[in-house]
């Protein structure tokens, strides 16, 4: 009886039998892919557009720097060393200086202005409330962002300044000559004193709030008021006004 051959192996079937490489991995072989369950390694390079913490510190940091030395002095590099970041940084966030001080208005200075626009706008046509809520909104405004006044007179006041044209083309007309308009018609009321110009009432109540904040360091030194609050300048505000105004009624005091 002849002796059958042993069964062969189909391809598919056959052990492989490739050398190894110095890795120790089968020559050829794919190597695994990694679990798609797995965490997902970061890209190296600059963080991106989105990091919640760096976009706010770098907008701080102009802001800072806006104030000590103006927004026209300041560069990006001076930005940059503020906020312990490159300029390169700051360029992949914001492109260019132009376009950083954009951002600095649009998301540190309208918002802050626009909380005391909408307070003002709510108080409705009575002077006195109107003139109320000026006063209290610059105070929180000035509690809330100690940059503003020092902002305001070296962007604003000052010849030349970058925010100017803000001022006259947007906080202008939306806030300060509604309330010019709202004071004119209290006089045709008579619920206001008659002898008072509208339009420097509303020069003197920016000069009875902004200008002592702006200028706290020096009547604070002057008098050794460093125990005054701005609050109480506040309060010292309203009355005077009060008197000034010929007001018959308390709803500035709030």
């Amino acid at each position: 009886m002849k002796r059958k051959p042993p069964d062969t192996p189909s391809r598919s079937e056959a052990p492989d039998v490739r050398p190894e490489g110095r890795s120790g991995r089968r020559a050829g072989a794919r190597p695994a892919r990694a679990s798609a369950a797995g965490p997902a390694r970061r890209t190296p390079g600059r963080p991106g557009a989105d990091t919640p913490e760096l976009r706010p510190r770098l907008l701080d940091a102009a802001l800072a720097c806006y104030v000590e030395k103006g927004i026209a002095a300041t560069s990006l590099r001076d930005i940059a060393a503020r906020a312990s970041v490159t300029p390169a940084m700051l360029h992949y966030y914001f492109g260019d200086k132009d376009r950083l001080r954009e951002a600095v208005i649009a998301e540190r200075l309208m918002p802050a202005i626009g909380g005391l626009r909408e307070a003002v706008l709510a108080a409705g046509e009575d002077p006195a409330d109107v003139v109320g809520a000026f006063v209290n909104g610059i105070a929180r405004l000035v509690a809330e962002h100690p940059w503003l006044p020092p902002l305001w007179v070296r962007e604003v006041l000052s010849e030349g300044g970058a925010l100017r044209g803000i001022l006259l083309n947007q906080v202008g007309p939306a806030m300060a000559r509604v309330m010019v308009g709202r004071f004119a018609a209290a006089q045709a009321r008579g619920r206001l004193n008659p002898e008072l110009d509208p339009r420097l009432l509303m020069v003197s109540l920016v000069g009875l709030t902004l200008f002592p904040a702006a200028g706290a360091p020096i009547w604070r030194r002057l008098f050794d008021a460093d125990d005054l609050p701005f609050d109480a300048v506040r309060r010292h505000t309203l009355a005077l006004l009060d008197r000034g105004l010929e007001l018959s009624d308390e709803k500035n005091d709030r």
